[in-house]
């Protein structure tokens, strides 16, 4: 997936997004995907989280800010990526079934946004904490600077483990 620029057509503020989140996704999934079996489910950083987590904790992350707390669908394990406290991913978990996760959240998230206002407000609920509701927008924003962080740590644990380098 080609990076585009900010001076790049957008229909309106949505696509830019929607665009942004896409290719993020894509870049995280690409960094992962050129690693070997070994090094997506190893680290070598202290903190021990593994790239097939993070991919794990990306599909959650949109998972929880779209349909648990935007549209305030009762999801059954809105924290699925989480045991004893760090991120989880089963074991006979491929790194396709991971990906194929979150490209379908993602298809969800594109389609979602495409369809709404940026300026709605998300539905009470329990994501929130009860604190009020956010509106589209903020929700897209605090999801781009999600992704921007973790494929920036992604980034190094690629070039640690001998994978692809490179934007």
């Amino acid at each position: 997936m080609t990076f585009f620029e900010a001076t790049d057509p957008a229909a309106d503020r949505r696509e830019v997004f929607v665009r942004y989140l896409d290719y993020f996704r894509e870049s995280a999934l690409s960094k992962a995907g050129s690693l070997s079996e070994d090094a997506l489910r190893s680290s070598p950083l202290p903190s021990g989280w593994t790239p097939i987590e993070l991919l794990q904790h990306l599909r959650y992350v949109e998972l929880r800010w779209i349909e648990w707390g935007f549209e305030g669908r009762a999801v059954p394990e809105p924290w699925g990526d989480r045991r004893d406290d760090r991120w989880y991913v089963a074991p006979d978990r491929s790194f396709d079934d991971v990906a194929a996760a979150l490209r379908q959240q993602g298809a969800h998230t594109r389609a979602f946004v495409e369809a709404h206002d940026l300026d709605e407000i998300g539905a009470p609920g329990p994501r929130w904490d009860g604190a009020a509701p956010a509106s589209l927008e903020r929700v897209l924003f605090h999801l781009l600077q999600e992704y921007a962080r973790h494929v920036g740590h992604l980034d190094v644990v690629v070039e640690l483990s001998g994978g692809s380098i490179g934007e």
